[in-house]
């Protein structure tokens, strides 16, 4: 007989959330990590309560720093186009740090979100930022890479490919209003890729851009500022997370697209993880088929808390 979700999902609210109703929530501060930090849940989620229909999730998620994606797959139950006053929304500002993550930057492309870690005063942090990446076709690259160089108020040679795209494109765009770089660029040691501002920020959060990783103009700003020229950068398309919060294992998932799924590779992949985080306890399968199904972007708990006759391995 299969576990109800419900139960799990509110138990992993209780633990990684934090009310904000009605509010608009306060600065996000880097986090600081544990010694054994890779799997960590960052971040707390909090919650908005719609007051006005005209604002659309894709508007909320701007004002409020968060991906579109990440706040609509998050809300499954809300209209991300018309939602209804009263209702309240899901804020997804915890996820978990990427088992594989570095030092430095790494980008996920299956949940478009960017994690910076780095040393200060003898501790570790960490921030997250939303992101939009590269379309169907226009695929951002993955592997490992560094920041080559950095400029503020950058012109943009605009590539070949979009000038056949659009007929009338000019060479280049300088730094202005007009430009989609916005005003920081960070470019990789691959040619023609890198980090960057938008001047479109409603793209944050989903994969609309020719490849390039863009920020929102705040986010790029504070990223420009603190992270210098050879910082490594890994990119990584992992669509499912496992990470360990005190004795729970959580899993947190990305798909494009949950229908019609084979999740024998993805069981494989959080068993993967499950093992370098050591986690020696039981995992509950039908949890972990239901929250693949359910494709939130959320932490989800998927250890087993007590006897059960669905757990194995």
């Amino acid at each position: 007989m299969r576990k109800p979700i419900r139960t799990l999902t509110i138990a992993a609210l209780l633990l990684i959330a934090v009310g904000a109703h009605g509010k608009t929530p306060e600065p996000l501060t880097p986090h600081t990590l544990s010694s054994q930090w890779r799997g960590e849940i960052i971040g707390e989620h909090r919650y908005h309560t719609v007051a006005d229909s005209r604002q659309t999730l894709m508007e909320l998620a701007r004002d409020l720093r968060l991906g579109f994606v990440n706040v609509k797959n998050a809300n499954p139950d809300i209209d991300p186009w018309l939602p209804t006053p009263g209702q309240n929304v899901l804020l997804p500002y915890a996820s978990i740090l990427p088992v594989d993550a570095m030092p430095g930057i790494t980008i996920n492309l299956a949940e478009m979100r960017l994690y910076h870690v780095w040393k200060k005063g003898g501790y570790l942090l960490a921030r997250v930022y939303p992101l939009g990446i590269g379309s169907e076709g226009n695929d951002s690259p993955t592997g490992h890479f560094s920041i080559l160089n950095k400029a503020e108020n950058p012109t943009w040679t605009v590539p070949v490919s979009i000038r056949h795209e659009r007929p009338g494109m000019p060479i280049s765009v300088p730094p202005g209003p007009a430009n989609p770089l916005g005003k920081y660029w960070m470019s990789f040691s691959t040619v023609g890729y890198g980090i960057h501002g938008t001047n479109k920020p409603l793209g944050v959060g989903r994969r609309v851009s020719h490849g390039c990783i863009r920020l929102y103009p705040q986010d790029i700003q504070e990223l420009f500022h603190r992270v210098p020229v050879g910082t490594g950068v890994l990119i990584i398309d992992t669509p499912v997370k496992v990470g360990r919060k005190d004795n729970t294992l959580f899993l947190e998932v990305h798909l494009p697209n949950a229908q019609r799924q084979d999740f024998t590779p993805l069981k494989k992949e959080v068993v993967r993880q499950a093992r370098l985080l050591e986690w020696a306890g039981l995992l509950n399968w039908d949890v972990i088929d239901e929250i693949l199904r359910q494709n939130r972007g959320i932490p989800q708990p998927i250890s087993v808390t007590g006897p059960t006759a669905t757990a194995s391995r």
